[in-house]
């Protein structure tokens, strides 16, 4: 299964510590709240679309699972709300997803194709022990911002797991017909948004990406890791059946050799950012941000692709990256 890696070199991330470093300056007042809101391990806030339905049926389905059929009562746009058995169906007749739908289907009779996205679903979440109200609040204020009198959206609090967490339905084609189509900048922008909104409301909250801080891997598809929990997961397990992994020059797939060594060059990007950062702190006589960073860039987890990960949850650990005499 391919990984998005973020490669510093190549993109803009919420954290920009590498560039931060080169300009040789002193950081703004900004870029210091963000670097320490890193370095003290703030709580990340976590964006994500989670899909989006391309049929009418599919709609109602995904709105009935988040109002857990009626019981939980959904904001809708600014003001509006939607509650009660088959308060589903209201919604979509309200929103003119038929209309939509039809559309849709005239575009793509001839030839066939996949019908666009009626809708996106996207999930707001905060780790275990923020609060509910908070994160509500912060996600409403950022639809207010980003989509009220443009698209049409409701949205639903989830206090059943651990981490408190907002789904959105939020219609893909705005009321002058544009159609949203989210990407990594978008979610980026969303991520600094929530996390603004929640530091607003006294929560500890941050964003950036996983290479800038302790992080390196991508992560599991959410559908594998549930399954994983449960014992289900059909991926890992053909992942752990396989006959071990040599971690022995030339054994290794040529995608996960180039994929760890983009994790390293990325890790050596982001290693040399915040070494030149606790220099011009601590030249700035800031010793006490230079402290912090430098512990922070001292514990940063190895780098590691998730087929050496799934090796090792399975067979124990195998020599580490240095060992092996690669770069580091």
């Amino acid at each position: 299964m391919k990984k998005r890696v973020l490669d510093l070199r190549d993109e803009n991330p919420l954290l920009d510590i590498a560039a931060y470093a080169r300009k040789g300056r002193l950081p703004t007042p900004a870029e210091r709240l963000h670097i320490s809101l890193t370095v003290h391990r703030a709580p990340e806030v976590m964006v994500k679309v989670s899909g989006g339905a391309r049929t009418l049926s599919g709609v109602e389905r995904h709105l009935a699972y988040i109002g857990r059929n009626g019981e939980l009562s959904l904001g809708i746009d600014a003001n509006g709300k939607a509650a009660g058995k088959g308060f589903e169906r209201g919604v979509v007749r309200d929103w003119n997803l038929d209309v939509d739908a039809l559309q849709n289907h005239t575009r793509n009779s001839a030839p066939p194709r996949k019908s666009p996205k009626l809708v996106h679903n996207i999930i707001f979440s905060m780790p275990p022990g923020t609060s509910p109200s908070a994160v509500w609040k912060a996600v409403r204020k950022l639809a207010l911002n980003e989509w009220a009198l443009q698209h049409r959206y409701a949205m639903a609090l989830h206090t059943d797991h651990d981490h408190p967490h907002v789904h959105v339905v939020l219609k893909a084609v705005s009321e002058r017909g544009v159609r949203l189509n989210i990407r990594k900048a978008t979610l980026r922008a969303w991520r600094s948004q929530f996390a603004a909104n929640l530091r607003q409301l006294s929560v500890d909250a941050n964003a950036t990406e996983r290479a800038v801080r302790r992080q390196s891997r991508a992560p599991i598809l959410d559908g594998i890791f549930r399954a994983n929990l449960r014992g289900q997961s059909s991926h890992m397990s053909r992942r752990r059946a396989a006959p071990r992994v040599s971690h022995v020059a030339n054994s290794e797939s040529a995608e996960e050799i180039a994929g760890e060594r983009k994790l390293l060059a990325t890790r050596n990007d982001v290693t040399t950012g915040w070494r030149k950062m606790a220099a011009i702190l601590a030249e700035s006589g800031d010793s006490h941000g230079a402290d912090d960073i430098r512990r922070f860039e001292a514990h940063m987890q190895p780098v590691k692709t998730e087929a050496r990960l799934t090796n090792e949850h399975a067979f124990g650990s195998p020599q580490s990256t240095r060992e092996r005499g690669e770069p580091n």
